[in-house]
This record gives C-alpha cells, structure tokens and sequence, in this order.
C-alpha cells in the first residue's frame, strides 16, 4: 500500500507505558489551508502479549461505545494490561460532534471506505492508515456499534459468519443474551471485512439504537467490554462465565432484512425482540398525504424474532425497517 499522509503522535511501537495522543489527517477547508483533523488515540503497553485494536463511533450516532472507551482510557494503567492495547474512542470524530451517522467533511459513511485511499478525503485518508499501518500490528480488532439513529437493536455482539472458533468464543464473552450472525446487504468496504481478510480476529456489536447512552446500555457495554478484555488476556483478571448459554441468532439471507416498499410514516407492529410468524405484518407505512389511504404492509417472509427495526419513524422508500433473525448453532 502507499505511505499514509497521517501523522501519529502516539508510539505504536512502544513495549511499556501509557502515551495518549493523536491521528493528524491533512485536509483543507475554506478557513484552513493548513489544517489537520485530529483523531484521538492512546496507546497502553506493557511487555509481551498480544495486541488488541479498541474502537468505536465508526458511525458518528453510536455513543455507548465511545462512552465505555472514554471510561477505560482514564482507568487503565499499564500494570494492568498485558501485551499492547490500542484505543480509539471516536473514529468519525466530526460525524460525532453532528450526532451524523456520516462524515460532515466528506459525506462518507465511514464503515464503506475500506481498505481506504491515502489520497482521498479525510475519510478514505483515515481507513487507509487503519488498513496499512493499525491493523497489521493488530492480533485482535474490536468495533463496538449501535444502530444509532436509524436503528433499534437487541442487544448483541454480533459478526461475519467466518471458519473461526476463536471468534465465536471471544463473541460469546461479550455476555449479550444474543450473538448474531449477520450479512453486507447495503455495500462493501466495511472496516469488520478488511480486518477479516488480514486474518485478525474481529469482534463487533449492535448495543441498542438511540443518540442517548442510557445507564443500563452503558453497563451492558462496560460489562460486555471488559469481559472480553480479560478473555483476550489483554487486561489482567479471569473473564466472567456466562449465566446462560449464548442465544445464536442469524440474518443471512437478503429476504431477512426487509425494506420500506413506500415512504411514509412507520408503525411497528411487532416489539422488539418479539416472535414473527411467516406472513406477519411487522409495520404499517402511512401516507401522510392521504390519510384515507389503507398503510402500506412490510410482510415477515419468514418465522424467527425481530432483532432490529426502525428507529425514526419517518420513512423513506427502500429504509430498512426490519430485520428477522433465526435461531442457529454455528459450532454445527
């Protein structure tokens, strides 16, 4: 790959100690010629081990997990790390700072921009240095998502449906009820498949939707997070086991996802989490127009369990609105 324009203040290298810093991106605008985005990132080390890559607001709208990497930036001292964690709260800082699912700068959604391009936007600029420079010192990559503003979700850690033992393990360790298996239906180039394709073990999830990180999501995540930590052994302690057997769940075929067949206005007619049968009426979409108008009806093509739905209810034609999950045992 090409040398990345990124300047990193932090010592990526380094075998001991706690170094907070930044990712300066080049980029001008019409008050800055000169200017560089920063990125927040720290690096604690201490002696051998393995590497763990922590990152979340890959989506600007998503705050629990940034919230939970804020916490152990301040928290963690290098005693109790073993081998080398990389921390990045805030990967889209100016779509957080907008409370936008997509960057202000570029208008990119920062989770198709992979492997990324050196001489792009401050996007692709930013991908492209995880791809070539992050990753590769990485053994284990974590992103931490929520549905944000769009969606609702159970709950979950979630991932690729991969040949991987080790991370259906590590899935399991974020202790969520569920642990889904899901699939691309809107793109390529998310950051969770080029480190797939690097070969590092890559753990993401879905924790809730909604802008507001409330006390029960923040423990969930907070819990889940460190959890996995020590299961990695990147952080010293025994990981906790689980209460009960994790719940595998998984959308892999398009019909699973299903999508706004009008614009309007939605109503979900299923809770969240709840049962579906084939046939059932998940939504209604109104006309906002036309009130006299009968709802258009978003159809389950299947049995299984509302695992995400809309969040807004203001829809446009081809939202997603809906998605049907089915029970599965991948160690099958």
């Amino acid at each position: 790959m090409s040398v990345s324009p990124v300047h990193c203040s932090a010592p990526l290298d380094a075998a001991h100690g706690k170094y907070p810093g930044h990712l300066a991106i080049p980029y001008s605008y019409n008050l800055g010629g000169w200017a560089n985005l920063l990125v927040p990132i720290c690096v604690i080390a201490n002696g051998p081990g393995p590497t763990v890559l922590l990152m979340a607001g890959n989506h600007g709208d998503e705050y629990p997990g940034q919230v939970a990497i804020h916490h152990l930036w301040r928290q963690l001292e290098p005693s109790q790390v073993r081998g080398r964690l990389i921390l990045m709260p805030t990967l889209s800082p100016p779509a957080a700072s907008a409370g936008t699912r997509l960057w202000p700068l570029d208008g990119r959604n920062f989770n198709r921009c992979f492997p990324g391009d050196p001489a792009g936007s401050p996007s692709q600029v930013l991908a492209h240095f995880l791809s070539s420079v992050l990753f590769p010192l990485a053994d284990v990559v974590i992103d931490l998502h929520t549905g944000g503003r769009s969606m609702n979700f159970v709950p979950c850690a979630h991932m690729h449906l991969v040949d991987n033992p080790a991370m259906f393990a590590a899935t399991e360790a974020f202790l969520t009820e569920f642990c889904f298996l899901y699939t691309d239906v809107a793109g390529a180039g998310l950051l969770p498949t080029e480190a797939e394709r690097q070969g590092k073990l890559v753990i993401t999830t879905e924790l809730g939707g909604g802008e507001t990180v409330t006390a029960s999501l923040h423990r969930l995540t907070q819990k889940g997070l460190g959890n996995v930590l020590r299961h990695i052994g990147v952080v010293d302690g025994a990981p906790a086991p689980r209460q009960a057997p994790a719940r595998w769940v998984q959308s892999l075929d398009r019909e699973d996802y299903r999508f706004a067949p009008v614009s309007g206005l939605f109503e979900a007619t299923v809770d969240l989490g709840g049962a579906v049968g084939k046939g059932d009426v998940l939504g209604r979409i109104h006309d906002l127009e036309d009130p006299s108008r009968e709802p258009a009806l978003v159809i389950a093509p299947s049995a299984g369990l509302l695992i995400a739905n809309r969040s807004p209810s203001m829809v446009a034609q081809g939202d997603c609105v809906a998605v049907i999950a089915h029970e599965t045992n991948p160690y099958s």
